[in-house]
Order: structure tokens, then sequence, then C-alpha cells
């Protein structure tokens, strides 16, 4: 059986590969993007050394590898789970010998490794070479993001994952995944640092899961969390992991008793 999971990465993985092009043309489109924000914060800051506990040097590599590390987590399993639960595809997964959640969970690994190796990586070396990017000399700052960089997907993935099962109750679901990602992008740090939210949105913020996506791998990586804070924010992803399964197994549990098949 973990022989079949592996498989099912290896067939995302491929899938993908046979629309690389698109990924190709996306590092140009994410090089625009980073360098718009690179001149935006650039003016925001004008002759000020640092704001929001951010200097320079340290925004414009924020803002380089929040949007990079975005082109590994990212995946549209929120949509192929809704589309499978509308037009009722989804009820043959109740009978397979594999966990249908899992299945979900490691087509979109296959996504994301496809994504870190043929746009992450190639698309961080571009950025480096255009803009001041300074990345981090320490082998243990490296290694703690990598691991933080997975647990960013995994909890993206499950957010993901909750806003599809969600079709199970609505026959609509399309704003509420629109809202997720407008919600996922802002509150996850990507447009504007966390840091940079008046005070009471910053308090709640850290009580939901989205900092942990973007803003805390991101801190890490610029060096402004070190040492024993960056394992005390890794552990804060490790802990909404483990709590964001819960709706998710609960949802999916309950969802058996209320499928019903649209158009027959």
């Amino acid at each position: 059986m973990n022989n079949a999971y592996l498989d099912i990465i290896r067939i995302r993985f491929l899938t993908m590969l046979a629309y690389r092009v698109n990924y190709y043309s996306g590092i140009v489109i994410y090089a625009i993007n980073i360098g718009a924000y690179y001149f935006l914060w650039q003016a925001i800051y004008g002759d000020q050394p640092t704001l929001g506990g951010f200097t320079v040097a340290q925004m414009t590599t924020y803002v380089a590898v929040s949007w990079m590390s975005r082109a590994f987590y990212f995946n549209n399993l929120d949509r192929e789970i809704a589309n499978e639960i509308r037009d009722g595809s989804v009820a043959i997964q109740f009978i397979r010998p594999y966990s249908y959640l899992l299945v979900k969970m490691m087509q979109g690994l296959g996504e994301g490794l496809f994504r870190l190796l043929l746009f992450m990586v190639p698309g961080m070396v571009v950025v480096c070479l255009i803009f001041p990017v300074t990345l981090p000399t320490s082998p243990q700052t490296w290694l703690i993001y990598f691991v933080m960089l997975v647990f960013s997907f995994l909890i993206n993935t499950q957010i993901n994952m909750l806003t599809g099962l969600f079709a199970f109750y609505v026959e609509n679901n399309e704003g509420m995944m629109r809202m997720k990602r407008v919600m996922v992008d802002l509150f996850s740090g990507v447009i504007i640092p966390v840091s940079f939210f008046p005070g009471w949105l910053e308090a709640i913020m850290k009580w939901l899961p989205f900092q942990a996506i973007t803003y805390l791998p991101s801190s890490v990586f610029t060096g402004r969390t070190e040492g024993g804070m960056a394992l005390q924010v890794l552990g804060l992803q490790v802990l909404w992991f483990a709590v964001l399964l819960l709706p998710i197994l609960w949802i999916w549990r309950k969802a058996r008793h209320r499928l019903f098949v649209q158009g027959g």
C-alpha cells in the first residue's frame, strides 16, 4: 500500500511535467511580482532603516523567499475535491482500499515536488541574480527552513482540503474557495508581513494557522527569528498541523452520511 502512495506522487509529478512550459513562464511572472513589491517597499522605506522590525535587506529577502515558497506549497486540491463531490465521483472513493484524504495529500505532494524542483529553485536563482537577496550562511538555518517549508505545504494543503470538503454541505463553494485564497495570501504574510498589521489584528493572527504558512518560515530564512525561537515557531507549525487534522477527519466522517449526487 505504501508503494501505491509513492506511485501517486510519481504520477502527479509526471502529469505536471507535461505542462512544464506553464511553470517556466510562471518564473517570469513571479519575478515580475517580486520586482514590483521590491520597488514598492523601497519607496515605502525611503530613508528609514527599519519598518515593522524589517531592515531593507531583510524585506527584500522576505519578499523573494515568500513568493518563491508559495510556488511550492500552492495547489488546487480544494477545487479538485469540490468538483469530485459535486459530480459524485467521490462516492467510489468510499469503497476503495485506500484513504481518499491521504491520496489527495500525496497528489498535492507530487505537484509540490515538481514546483520545488522546476519552479521554486530555478526561480530563486533568477531572483537572486536580479535583486539583492541575502541568503542564510548557517546550515542550521537552511535545515530548519526546509523542514518548516514542508509544514507550510502540509498546513496549506489541510486548509485547502477543509475548504473542498465543505462542498458536502453546500451545493457550490466557489465563493468560499476564492475567499480562502485571498485570506491565505493576505494573512499568511505573502502580500504584507504580519508584523505590519495593526496590533489587534496581529494578535488575532497568532491564534490562526495562516502565519505558519509563510510568515514564520520566511522570518527564519531572513534571520529575524534565530536559535531557540526558530525551533519554537517550528513547534507552532507542528501544533497547527496536528490541530487541523481533527476537523478534516471529523468532516470526512460526517460526510459519509450526507453525500448526494447532483444530476444523478
